[in-house]
């Protein structure tokens, strides 16, 4: 689990104070040209055009590429989600293939492997609950797998031990995958850059301008669509800590219950 602190922190307080920064520094950058103006009424012609507009180039282009990264990981996230249920009634139907004996045992399990799963889902980003629910997961799985291994022995279940055994294979692989796509965020160091880039964008602009005084609408809208592209980014890359989520994903694991009725 990312235990970062610009992961462990809110969103909200993120781009807050992102916001909070974009204008503060919009001030600053046409303070220091109004100063310089005042020293130098000539230097009122110059700008700084091309470097604005590459500086805001720039930025759209690293917005566009974050923005790609994080949906392509919450896409992936939905993807392993789907797949492991999937994985899980694959091997709960197979245990049907195995006498009434084997079967109910078998059937038990995974009941409560599957009670496990959805308390792993549950648990939100809460990393105590999260670990539980992993090692219970672990526990069961284990317990399903010794059982149709022993079972492997016996060359009458031959057959039914070559349509479980990879069926669990994948059941049991797909936590891992599941996990690994949970953990696979945008790296802290693009967005640290972002927010550097993002704030040196206001500060040129604030520089360039050439109007007598700030007009607020226009700084103010441009920060406040500026920090909502960098919200939806975040939440995109935040599975279990942010408003877009994957629960409608996560419904293919809880539809399993209805198996074991």
């Amino acid at each position: 689990m990312n235990t970062s602190v610009l992961y462990q922190t809110p969103t909200f307080v993120i781009v807050a104070i992102l916001f909070i920064f974009m204008l503060v520094f919009n001030r600053i950058g046409f303070g220091i040209h109004k100063r310089q103006i005042a020293k130098d009424p000539e230097s009122a012609s110059e700008g700084l055009g091309p470097v604005e507009g590459s500086l805001l180039g720039l930025l759209a282009l690293l917005l566009s590429f974050t923005f790609g990264m994080s949906a392509s990981r919450y896409d992936a996230r939905k993807q392993s989600i789907v797949k492991e249920a999937n994985d899980i009634g694959t091997a709960v139907l197979r245990a049907d293939l195995y006498p009434d004996n084997i079967r109910t045992i078998l059937r038990t399990d995974f009941k409560d492997y599957v009670n496990a799963r959805i308390a792993y889902y549950n648990s939100g980003a809460d990393a105590d609950k999260n670990t539980i629910a992993l090692n219970n997961s672990a526990k069961y799985s284990d317990k399903i797998w010794a059982l149709v291994v022993n079972q492997s022995h016996d060359k009458e279940n031959t057959l039914r031990s070559q349509q479980m055994i990879p069926a669990l294979n994948s059941m049991i692989d797909s936590v891992s995958t599941v996990e690994a796509a949970r953990n696979a965020t945008v790296p802290d160091s693009i967005f640290w850059f972002l927010f550097l880039l993002i704030i040196t964008a206001s500060l040129i602009v604030g520089y360039s301008s050439n109007s007598k005084k700030i007009n607020h609408v226009i700084v103010s809208g441009f920060a406040l669509m500026t920090v909502l592209t960098v919200f939806l980014i975040m939440d995109l890359d935040r599975p279990r800590r942010g408003i877009i989520n994957t629960e409608a994903s996560r419904q293919n694991i809880i539809a399993l219950e209805h198996m074991f009725k």
